[in-house]
């Protein structure tokens, strides 16, 4: 199993213009995404073989910084009903926030949504639409992949989710802006 900053190292490229420009690349990117979406999942689990349809309400909001390099955001989720899902399976929080802030090629998150520990997620740019992110905490290992389609009126994202080496999951995400 791949290990992802297992340090929690922040200083990646300081004082190293190319993280000037990946950083406002990503707050770039990132600001495309604020809003609220209506997010249609499928999650794909591996031990009971089963495969759940369930339709959340995500929103994206940056916060305010005292410095114009500084990028913080809450996200915020809640499903559009109830689903029997989040009682099936119960590591999956029903409703939450998670800050987030920017550090260089990284996001350092207060939480992830497996767990309430924080960490850093390890970000690469595919190109101006997409990017992946790499986290490990705990037990499992996640990558992601986000990429806005239509002038970033829909995001797709998919999740594959590794629990000790092992995957477990997988989840294919759909997602429609409601408010920009």
């Amino acid at each position: 199993m791949v290990v992802v900053n297992q340090r929690k190292n922040l200083n990646f490229g300081e004082n190293n213009s190319p993280e000037i420009s990946l950083n406002s690349n990503l707050k770039r990117w990132f600001s495309r995404n604020i809003g609220s979406w209506k997010s249609n999942r499928t999650y794909f689990f591996d031990e009971s073989q089963k495969t759940y349809n369930l339709c959340m309400n995500i929103n994206i909001e940056a916060l305010k910084n005292n410095s114009q390099w500084d990028s913080h955001y809450k996200f915020t989720w809640y499903p559009e009903k109830k689903y029997n899902f989040f009682k099936e399976n119960p590591q999956y929080k029903e409703r939450g926030e998670m800050n987030a802030f920017l550090k260089g090629h990284q996001l350092v998150r207060g939480n992830f949504y497996l767990s309430n520990k924080e960490g850093i997620s390890n970000i690469k740019q595919v190109d101006e639409h997409e990017m992946i992110f790499e986290s490990s905490y705990e037990d499992w290992y996640i990558v992601e992949h986000t990429r806005l389609v239509d002038l970033d009126n829909y995001r797709f994202r998919v999740i594959y989710s590794w629990n000790k080496s092992e995957l477990k999951i997988v989840e294919n995400h759909h997602e429609i802006k409601i408010i920009k």
